[in-house]
């Protein structure tokens, strides 16, 4: 496969020169990275783009003597992609992959439905991995849209003419709907004005650089909140979603004198803020709790937000409220943790966090290793007393573009109508928070394939087959901590919903999942 021209991937050789190329909506952003797509023919880019080009040679060609490298010592050929391919299929098949239309789940009557479907006329099947290598682009097709016709339905066009490699009409609508947008307008507005700039950077193939120049985790001062952080505070839903994997974590220290949480995500230490606060409350003697927190080397170090000085604020916070506490920061990867490295002792119980985390691993979609699963059996060999897993209830990993830009459609615009019901349409915090956090993961989303695709969401089911087969077993919210949210979510507004569904707490905006919680042993 790899000396067959035929199966070479052409990279867009054609630019793009439309008559508004300056991508508004993150031009105020604290980063000051610089990003190149020039490749797209921006006279401006989206973070004052110094002119460097991007290579159109095709990285895929292979010379003889490479192939020759290609195959063992032994003179036997090893196919990695035939390999990958007969593993996804064993994976689908396990994970009941194929039906995910009825997994991604709606609330209506009591019921959760699908709720999109695309239609695209005379579209190719997509590929996974290769869309962004757009290929037999045709240009000779008029270009005409009707006056009449909404962003949301400018953006799906353009998004059927990208699947369908036709560039000048997908670089025409995208010119067309960033004139009627605004990133200060209604949620229709703004999802439409983040979906534009994403469905731009795959055609300029920018996503990645896109995607790691926009600062999310990272707070901009050290007075001043990660713009996470205040998604995490003023979106209900996933504070929801901390809030039911926190009081599964209290009920785990009941009985318990001494207690080790593992987070692989800590961001800011939202979540342990409200725990250690919580355990000060409860009445009798408070355990003792060990946290250890997981990020990679580099933001550990970080002077301003790292994991480091996260855990200082913590001890100052539990130490102030007599709350028996240590902090350790873990400075690597995610896929190289090992259990030495979590330095479990035998006489705590074990609690593993894994909040708006897992997604990010790549799975066996991606490459033949599987990270995804590796990192929960790995865990499940420390054998924890419990594992709380909060996602994003949506399918971005495996679905092919198409169907993955009308699902991110879907679930962002319900996302932006939540956020339009808690915080007022001038605020500074709301336009942050959709900037650096939902405008990152759209990018994303949207426009990168492969490896570069970091935010790989899944379906409830999914994650529950996927946690079944590391060989957990489901242990239900219990009907204290339901109520308990219940009561918060009464404090905002009557459309946010709860649904509990085989011991997994959802959390949704009208009839839209989109946090599900759940508890594993």
């Amino acid at each position: 496969m790899l000396g067959s021209k035929k199966h070479q991937m052409m990279y867009v050789s054609e630019s793009y020169s439309g008559e508004d190329d300056d991508p508004k909506y993150f031009i105020d952003s604290p980063s000051e990275e610089m990003i190149n797509s020039s490749s797209y023919g921006m006279s401006r880019n989206l973070y004052h783009t110094q002119g460097s080009s991007i290579n159109n040679e095709n990285p895929f060609s292979t010379s003889e003597s490479e192939l020759m490298d290609c195959q063992s010592l032994d003179g036997v050929e090893y196919d990695e992609d035939k390999m990958r391919l007969k593993l996804q299929e064993l994976e689908k098949a396990l994970l009941n992959d194929g039906d995910h239309e009825e997994e991604d789940d709606m609330f209506v009557d009591g019921q959760w439905v699908d709720q999109v479907q695309i239609t695209s006329h005379d579209s190719p099947k997509e590929s996974s991995s290769s869309d962004s290598n757009l290929s037999s682009i045709s240009t000779n097709r008029e270009v005409s849209q009707p006056p009449s016709r909404t962003p949301k339905q400018l953006l799906f066009d353009c998004a059927t003419a990208i699947s369908e490699g036709n560039v000048r009409e997908a670089s025409a609508i995208i010119d067309n709907v960033r004139q009627i947008v605004c990133i200060q307008g209604d949620p229709p507005q703004r999802i439409a004005a983040y979906m534009v700039e994403g469905l731009a950077a795959r055609i300029g193939a920018s996503g990645k650089s896109l995607y790691q120049a926009l600062k999310c985790k990272e707070p901009p001062s050290s007075d001043r909140l990660a713009a996470m952080q205040i998604l995490f505070e003023v979106c209900p839903c996933f504070r929801f979603g901390f809030m039911a994997a926190n009081e599964a974590i209290i009920e785990a220290f009941k009985g318990e004198k001494r207690v080790h949480i593992v987070d692989f995500d800590i961001n800011q230490g939202s979540q342990y803020i409200t725990l250690i606060s919580t355990l000060a409350s409860l009445p009798g003697q408070t355990p003792h709790l060990r946290l250890t927190g997981v990020d990679d080397p580099e933001s550990v170090q970080r002077p301003v937000g790292g994991l480091k000085n996260i855990g200082q604020r913590l001890e100052k916070l539990a130490e102030a409220l007599n709350v028996p506490f240590e902090f350790r920061a873990v400075a690597s990867r995610t896929r190289l943790v090992t259990p030495a490295m979590l330095d479990p002792q035998p006489r705590e119980a074990l609690v593993v966090n894994f909040a708006f985390q897992l997604h990010h691993m790549p799975d066996e979609s991606v490459s033949t290793i599987n990270e995804r699963d590796q990192l929960l059996r790995m865990v499940k060999s420390l054998n924890p007393k419990l594992v709380t897993v909060v996602e994003q209830n949506v399918n971005t990993n495996t679905a092919p573009f198409l169907a993955r830009f009308g699902e991110a459609y879907s679930y962002y615009s319900a996302v932006f109508d939540s956020l339009d019901a808690t915080l007022p349409r001038e605020s500074q915090d709301r336009v942050n928070v959709e900037r650096q956090c939902l405008a990152r993961d759209i990018i994303n989303i949207v426009a990168c394939e492969g490896e570069e695709r970091i935010e790989r969401y899944e379906v409830a089911g999914k994650w529950r087959a996927r946690m079944m087969m590391a060989g957990f077993t489901s242990c239900p919210m219990s009907k204290s901590v339901t109520e308990s949210i219940i009561n918060l979510i009464r404090q905002y507004s009557v459309r946010y919903k709860i649904k509990d569904d085989m011991g997994a707490l959802h959390f949704g905006w009208e009839d839209k999942s989109l946090i599900v919680a759940s508890a594993w042993r």
